[in-house]
């Protein structure tokens, strides 16, 4: 319900306070207010409304016997009493059919004239989104790409007009869905280039439609011959064929024809590395008649025989990341490829955040996470890390933190691939890494895939991870870490419970919190602890802090997180280390515990508090991020997301294909409407009715076109993640547009 409510205080009440009267027990009434609200549709943008819009308005009155008012409007559009009246009242507002403009309606009580109350309605362009509207989005030449829209304001029909021109005359192949207005095909069958394509939809209801470019988003596109295609840095973790832990990282080079022509694999498996040379490999899309064709296909890579993973189920995003699964029928696990940047933006004084998980020489879990300082010239000094092997101090280099030093240096033959050694007190250890997507500032900063080359004993565990450049504008203070972010943990369960009967098992948790730059943290989180669940739970409890702390001021923090602030007695939260490569962005350690909870967190996208439901429709590229069980099931997916505005739901709500080791061609992904479960924070739920009925919590983490006061933007990607209790071996997935 939507509230505006101007309190007046009655005669008789200002006569009261002035001492003129009182009650026989010297009690002074309360007054009467008269409260104006939007009763029907429920709007979730505040007071905006679209033209032609009609809605139920109610009157009601507080500390009074009489319920009746008059009512009046003031502005544009018209209003009808309900009549007879009712108690309370209500009243029927139309909006005009010309936006922007304003509307103010008041209720004044009939038994008290002086009483009021009065509620303000802005009347605003209906304006549509289609997504996927990156520019950068490249459609393979035949292939067809699915494209959702949405009206904003929510409550505005979802019915639209599409247009789909290349090069300025009518598209070849474009096909509006027969069942879903908001939903249409396109097939890349024009024969243009760069952003020669531009599709749009307009709703009946606007008649200034794109000629006003704030009212219309417009997607543009590109067709090209392969959507793979170029130099490819990628990462991967699972387990083989006898459930041993698994680690790949490395690169490749795709020719138009979509033949690899280059390429090299670093391999972490339970004997040790190895380095593989990638021969050839090649990416096929799926049927083109299929409507996904465009997100997905397999990747093959040819590597000397007996050597896996050699395939993968791929599903891509908008701009072109690769999503993987393995689909070889050697062993399972997730991963993904981006497209390699210029060495050329490495080559400065840099500092990199890491976070690397593996196991241990005995199988242990494992968590690394750190700050590497590089000068440019092949040197890394002050650099630091703390380590968690299985619940205990390391013996790489004794308590947390530990001072890091080392060197690294880019291989003479295979572009792309660097080498590094870092020294401790305790060790010197090799690694691999490979440069992939980001540029040399805060934006979308340089990220790199990294590999342990170690043999694997006492003080060489295998790991692998990731680098990301650490933004150098921010001074990592308490002040400095203000703001709201999710966070994405995933740890490993190593001993037998009545939900964990089979160990190891996984324990994964979503945070949504704020800090608020004085060192306090709040927020919610769901978790799923090896099939105990706890959901939305709001930290810290009443009375209590969590709380947060800057380590100096080179972007080493301390947090408090998870524990249950719900349960009697309180569960402590664990602490944790942040080592931030921007403002609420880097990588979590947990310090102490031997689940080895490891992940990241990033800053929530711009609209923080006041998402929608019209947010979420589009197209996304969907994959489990790192298990911590073999027996998790790793999932790729190409999830249709539409909206629908009707209270109901269809199978196309949501939609696609879903990928897993039990379906590498995939199978029909549905099930029940986002939209209606998007809550103004940015985290809701998905019920899955296919393949099979699961729930799942999502948590959005970045949006584009968002502000805090125009919803009309999109959500570009988000975290899910499987709070069933009969699924002990749950995984976090990233889905993104």
């Amino acid at each position: 319900m939507i509230k505006n409510t101007l309190f007046v205080v009655s005669l008789l009440s200002l006569a009261l306070a002035g001492g003129c009267a009182k009650g026989g027990n010297g009690v002074v009434p309360p007054p009467v207010t008269v409260d104006v609200a939007i009763t029907s549709p429920v709007n979730a943008n505040g007071n905006a409304i679209y033209p032609t819009q009609t809605l139920t308005l109610t009157a009601t009155l507080s500390n009074s016997a009489n319920s009746a008012v008059t009512w009046s409007l003031t502005g544009a559009g018209t209003l009808t009493p309900v009549t007879p009246a009712t108690s309370p009242a209500t009243a029927t507002y139309v909006a005009p059919a010309a936006a922007n403009s304003l509307a103010t309606v008041t209720a004044t009580s009939v038994a008290q004239s002086s009483v009021s109350g009065s509620l303000s309605l802005s009347i605003v362009d209906i304006t549509t989104d289609v997504a996927p509207a990156p520019a950068s989005l490249n459609i393979g030449k035949g292939l067809t790409q699915q494209f959702t829209v949405t009206a904003v304001p929510d409550d505005a029909p979802q019915t639209f007009t599409w247009t789909c021109t290349a090069n300025g005359v009518p598209c070849k192949s474009f096909v509006q869905d027969p069942n879903v207005s908001g939903l249409a095909y396109y097939s890349a069958q024009d024969a243009c280039g760069a952003s020669c394509v531009q599709i749009s939809a307009l709703s009946p209801l606007d008649p200034t439609g794109c000629s006003n470019p704030k009212n219309c988003t417009i997607a543009k596109a590109s067709i090209v011959t392969s959507r793979v295609s170029g130099t490819y840095a990628f990462r991967f973790s699972g387990y083989d064929s006898s459930n041993k832990p698994t680690a790949v990282a490395g690169t490749f080079t795709v020719a138009p024809t979509a033949a690899v022509t280059a390429g090299v694999e670093d391999e972490l498996t339970s004997t040790g590395f190895a380095q593989y040379p990638i021969t050839s490999a090649l990416y096929s899309p799926i049927s083109v008649s299929d409507p996904n064709s465009n997100n997905a296909g397999t990747l093959f890579l040819t590597l000397p025989a007996g050597v896996y993973p050699n395939q993968f189920q791929a599903v891509l995003d908008g701009a072109g990341d690769i999503k993987l699964i393995e689909s070889d029928g050697h062993g399972t696990g997730s991963g993904i490829a981006q497209a390699s940047t210029s060495s050329n933006v490495f080559n400065s004084n840099q500092t990199f955040a890491f976070g690397f998980s593996g196991v241990d020489s005995i199988g242990q879990p494992v968590g690394y996470a750190g700050l590497l300082p590089m000068d440019g010239s092949g040197t890394i000094t002050g650099g630091q890390m703390d380590i968690n092997d299985s619940g205990n101090a390391s013996n790489i280099c004794g308590a947390s933190p530990c001072s890091v030093t080392g060197s690294y240096l880019a291989d003479v033959v295979i572009g792309g691939l660097w080498h590094m050694a870092l020294t401790t007190s305790g060790a010197t250890m090799k690694f691999d890494f490979f440069i992939s997507s980001g540029t040399a500032n805060k934006t979308k900063p340089l990220t790199f895939y990294a590999t342990s080359t170690d043999a694997i004993d006492a003080t060489h565990p295998a790991v692998s991870g990731t680098m990301v450049l650490q933004d150098s504008t921010q001074t990592y203070n308490n002040a400095a870490m203000k703001g709201t972010s999710v966070s994405a943990l995933t740890g490993t369960v190593t001993g037998a419970s009545a939900t964990c009967t089979a160990p190891p098992c996984g324990d994964v948790s979503l945070t949504l919190g704020t800090t608020d730059g004085n060192g306090n943290f709040s927020g919610q989180f769901d978790q799923n602890d090896a099939g105990t669940i706890l959901s939305a739970v709001s930290f810290p409890p009443s009375g209590a802090n969590y709380t947060y702390a800057a380590s100096g001021t080179n972007g080493r923090y301390t947090f408090q997180m998870l524990g249950n602030p719900t349960a009697n007695p309180v569960v402590a939260p664990l602490p944790f280390v942040l080592y931030a490569s921007g403002q609420n962005r880097g990588f979590l350690l947990d310090q102490s515990s031997s689940l080895v909870l490891t992940g990241t967190m990033n800053p929530q996208g711009k609209g923080s508090g006041f998402f929608a439901g019209s947010e979420m429709p589009g197209t996304y590229a969907m994959a489990t991020t790192s298990s911590a069980s073999p027996t998790a099931d790793p999932i790729a997916a190409n999830l249709l997301l539409t909206e629908v505005n009707t209270g109901g739901c269809t199978a196309q709500c949501i939609n696609g294909t879903l990928y897993d080791t039990a379906n590498p061609t995939g199978v029909t992904l549905a099930g029940g409407n986002p939209a209606d479960a998007i809550q103004t924070n940015g985290t809701g739920t998905i019920a899955l009715t296919a393949p099979s009925s699961q729930k799942y919590v999502i948590y959005v983490q970045d949006t584009l076109g968002c502000t805090a006061q125009s919803p009309a933007c999109e959500i570009q990607d988000f975290l899910m993640m499987d709070v069933d209790p009969t699924n002990p071996d749950a995984s976090i997935m990233f889905a993104q547009q």
